[in-house]
Order: structure tokens, then C-alpha cells, then sequence
């Protein structure tokens, strides 16, 4: 029988139950100024990025009361003109496909990548500039349409160089998407996104992902590639000089947003489940008749109503 003394309402779901948490708890209603800057080095058509997504939200929604984020647009492709990745074996658009197949498998971040035989993302340019003109002037929808931008060139291929596409995408986000990508095409918006290379070669940058973590006294460490979750808390460690503390995590029901969606790995990596407890996870966290469960590329994902 449940302790009637042991009793609570969630106010995020309204459901009333037996309380899970301490008695009692320390808080601190302090404000404690971030002295740490996070600078994200990226790409919207970056698939380590991609790869990197389930373990950087982890990390930014643990600790972010440590640190301000600054993401920056490090220009991945600014045409096929004399482009040569001898790394990934990239020389052409077609051989883009196998590599990005490769990311997708290991990472389990659905990637279907056959656009790039059959209608070939040009440049990443656009849609960086596009990123660039939201970010000053719709500060915190950039997030918002990076993250659409990256479902619809990963996941639902679609090719986020071509205009029509970024409108959509900007529309989605909840801005007018045809305003947007004019601007974008305007030399303002390009000169915003040599601002962001000048500071990326002055970080020292590269390769995508790279996140670096900057302490006020410009100390720092620097992480290249897609890392684990103890690589990124272990950093903000060396530069805090102390041990971070992660705040608690929202519940499933705050974390995706109406119109967003999740894959499994984002799921399983936030919330520390196994892949085979996921869709159980799902439907005792969210009212059956408020998301989608559906299958893309043998992962499962959720999509709220």
C-alpha cells in the first residue's frame, strides 16, 4: 500500500503518484555566472555532426548551466570546384553516399544518402547562411532550424542547397522561410559567414565536429570528432577546474517538442536505457494519443503529434 505521506503531482504530466525523489534536498537559488564558453564548430550537412547529436544534447541539457554555447559555421563545402577529402576517400558527390552509409550504421543516426547520386547537394553554403541570418535576428530558432535542416538532408533525404527546400524548412521552424533565404542570398549574410571562419581558424579548427570549451581566462580544451559522453563531461572538468554537477534531466514529455522528433539512440543515450527498453520507455512517458512510433532505416523514432 503507498504511503499517503509519500505522495505527489507531476506538473508536467498531471499525474499524481508516489514520489520518487529525497524528502528532502539542498537547493541553491544562487545565480551563478557561466564563466565557460562552448564553442561548436559544425556544418549543416556534417555527418560526424549528426553522428555526434544523441551525446551534445546529453551534454547540453546537463550542464549547461556551466557554460554558454556558441555555434559556429566552419564551411564545409563551398563547391565541387577543385573540393578533394582525401581523408573519407571523397572526391565527387556520389562517393559522399558510401561514406555517409558508413556514419549511419555505426552511429544508428538514420542516414540515407542516396540524393547524392541522384540530386547532389551543391554546396553548404546556403544553408549555412541561412543559419547565420536567423541567428541574428531570430536568436535561439538558429538551433531550431539546424536541427530541421539535419532531419531533412540525413533522415528524409532532402537536399537543404536548393531554395524551396530551405523555405519549407524555415517555415517549419515557425519564421517566413521566403524572407529568410533572400536575405541568405544577400552579401551580408555571407559576410556574417566569413565571420564565423575567421573565428574558427583562429580556434584552430580543422575538422566538424569539433567542441571547444574556453574558460574565462581563455584556457581551454579542444575535442575534434564525435566523443562519449565522460570525454565531453571529463573536459568540462579540466576547465572548470572542479567537478560539473548535471542538473536534472526533462522528462521525455519536455524534451520533444510537437512537430519534433527522436530516434532511439538520442533516447537511449539521454535517458541511459537500453535499445530494446525504448519503445517500452515511450509509452510510459507520454499519453498514447500524443506521439507516433515509427521505423526509419531499421530505428525506431518518435514524432510528437
Amino acid at each position: 500500500m503507498s504511503d499517503p505521506n509519500n505522495m505527489v503531482c507531476d506538473l508536467e504530466t498531471g499525474v499524481c503518484g508516489v514520489a520518487e525523489d529525497e524528502p528532502m534536498e539542498v537547493i541553491d537559488f544562487n545565480h551563478k555566472e557561466k564563466t565557460v564558453t562552448m564553442y561548436y564548430v559544425t556544418d549543416p550537412i556534417c555527418s560526424h555532426c549528426w553522428a555526434l547529436e544523441p551525446v551534445l544534447n546529453r551534454f547540453v541539457e546537463e550542464y549547461d548551466h556551466y557554460f554558454k554555447t556558441e555555434t559556429l559555421m566552419g564551411g564545409l563545402l563551398p563547391s565541387w570546384h577543385g573540393f578533394s577529402d582525401g581523408g573519407n576517400g571523397i572526391q565527387k558527390p556520389s562517393d559522399v553516399a558510401e561514406h555517409w552509409k558508413e556514419v549511419g550504421e555505426h552511429s544508428r543516426m538514420p542516414i540515407d544518402g542516396s540524393l547524392w547520386y541522384s540530386d547532389p547537394i551543391l554546396s553548404s553554403y546556403p544553408p549555412s547562411r541561412v543559419f547565420k541570418v536567423i541567428q541574428q535576428n531570430h536568436a535561439g530558432k538558429e538551433i531550431d532550424f539546424l536541427r530541421n535542416a539535419r532531419e531533412a538532408v540525413f533522415a528524409f533525404n532532402r537536399n537543404i542547397g536548393q531554395d524551396d527546400v530551405l523555405i519549407e524548412i524555415v517555415n517549419k521552424t515557425g519564421l517566413h522561410g521566403k524572407d529568410i533565404v533572400e536575405k541568405a542570398s544577400e552579401q551580408s549574410a555571407q559576410d556574417l559567414l566569413e565571420e564565423d571562419f575567421d573565428m574558427v581558424a583562429k580556434l584552430g579548427v580543422r575538422g566538424f565536429p569539433t567542441i571547444i570549451l574556453m574558460n574565462e581566462e581563455n584556457k581551454g580544451v579542444k575535442i575534434v570528432g564525435a566523443r562519449s559522453i565522460e570525454i565531453y563531461e571529463a573536459a568540462l572538468k579540466q576547465v572548470l577546474n572542479e567537478e560539473p554537477i548535471p542538473k536534472k534531466k526533462a522528462s521525455l514529455s519536455r524534451l520533444l517538442k510537437p512537430g519534433h522528433i527522436l530516434f532511439s539512440r538520442e533516447i537511449e543515450v539521454m535517458y541511459d536505457i537500453q535499445q530494446s527498453k525504448v519503445t517500452e520507455f515511450v509509452q510510459e512517458e507520454l499519453a498514447e494519443d500524443t506521439y507516433q512510433l515509427n521505423e526509419m532505416m531499421n530505428e525506431v523514432y518518435i514524432k510528437r503529434n
